[in-house]
């Protein structure tokens, strides 16, 4: 078992989330993200199949087919975009639903801090959208959650993380607070 790396790992990341988000304007919900996975139900398990350079969840769903962890994590945790899933009356089906901005932006926050986690020195401000792309047709997201997500990841690869992060603070979060009931 592997605690004190998996604990390691984690506070790694949550931290440089936390930097993200505060680059972001939105440093208070940065000091929230993510504490679910020191939960026994997450906690456990990733200590269980922690590996270096990849997600234990990974692990967990090679060895099972499912990682319940993972299923713990995004049903508690509104800046994944699988959280954003419900039923729509119309169609008579589940469908992903937009998301709220602050929590799009937190997802940003947290794409980016993961690949600078798990790619370590090797990182570069284009890994993030080589990531999106290579699984965005494994994605069930909404279409223009989506289409939001690639312009600022390609914005990141482009014109780098400063002025990503000003644009996102200046205009992304300021048009989002105009929208109060898509801000909540």
């Amino acid at each position: 078992m592997h605690i004190w790396k998996h604990f390691s790992t984690i506070t790694r990341h949550r931290h440089q989330v936390i930097a993200h988000c505060w680059k972001a304007g939105i440093f208070f919900q940065g000091l929230f993200h993510d504490l679910s996975k020191y939960s026994p139900t997450e906690f456990i398990p990733g200590i269980k199949n922690y590996t270096v350079g990849m997600s234990p969840n990974e692990k967990e769903r090679k060895l099972y087919g499912y990682s319940r962890a993972w299923l713990h994590h995004q049903g508690r945790n509104k800046h994944h975009f699988e959280y954003w899933v419900d039923y729509n009356t119309e169609l008579n089906r589940k469908e992903p639903v937009e998301m709220p901005t602050k929590y799009f932006i937190e997802m940003f926050c947290d794409r980016v801090a993961a690949s600078k986690i798990y790619y370590g020195k090797d990182y570069t401000e284009e890994k993030p959208y080589e990531y999106f792309d290579k699984e965005r047709s494994r994605n069930w997201i909404h279409a223009e959650t989506s289409r939001k997500l690639e312009e600022l990841l390609i914005m990141l690869r482009d014109k780098g993380e400063d002025e990503t992060f000003r644009y996102i603070k200046n205009v992304v979060r300021v048009e989002g607070k105009k929208d109060k009931a898509h801000w909540k």
